[in-house]
This record gives C-alpha cells, sequence and structure tokens, in this order.
C-alpha cells in the first residue's frame, strides 16, 4: 500500500510542472551561413525571433512532435537539436542546427 501511494504522489507532483510556468530560454542555431536566434518565453507559450528584417512573436502550436510556433505566415519548428523556418508554408531556413 505504501509503495501504491508513493507511485501515485510521484505521478501527481511530475504532472504538476505541465501547468506551472516555464522560464525563458534563449537559443542559438546555425542555419548553413546564416545565425538564428530565438527566444522561448514559456510563460506566455511564445517564440521570439528576428527574421526579414521583422521582430517577429509566434505563438506555440499543437505539433505531434517537436515544438512548433507560428502566426499564420511565418513558422519555426523544432525537434532536438535542429529546426526549420517556413515562410507561407515553403521552407526558407533548412538545416539549422543548434550551437549553445
Amino acid at each position: 500500500m505504501k509503495k501504491l501511494l508513493l507511485a501515485g504522489l510521484a505521478l501527481a507532483l511530475g504532472g504538476c510542472s505541465y501547468f506551472l510556468p516555464q522560464q525563458s530560454q534563449v537559443l542559438h542555431y546555425q542555419c548553413g551561413t546564416t545565425p538564428l536566434t530565438v527566444a522561448l518565453n514559456g510563460e506566455d507559450s511564445t517564440a521570439n525571433l528576428l527574421l526579414d528584417g521583422q521582430q517577429l512573436t509566434l505563438k506555440q502550436q499543437l505539433a505531434a512532435s517537436g515544438a512548433k510556433y507560428g502566426d499564420g505566415k511565418y513558422t519555426f519548428w523544432s525537434k532536438g537539436q535542429s529546426a526549420f523556418v517556413e515562410r507561407d508554408d515553403k521552407v526558407i531556413m533548412s538545416d539549422c542546427t543548434l550551437v549553445n
């Protein structure tokens, strides 16, 4: 009975982290010869990046795998150490590799 109670408590506490705000994180990618810096904000589930001379704020979107952020025009999608960026559903930056 004691083991079952401890297992249930561990599962309950582990699930709480999903609902707690996460901290901000700055990620640096190298996309071919172009550097890309992405600031993730866990509190409002956004990714901020400078692209095409504009400061973009992309909202987190549902993804089957990895992390996906978009605004209807731009999409930033990362999985593990790699990422890519789309504009109007066409890849404009590929082969992005995490460097930090």
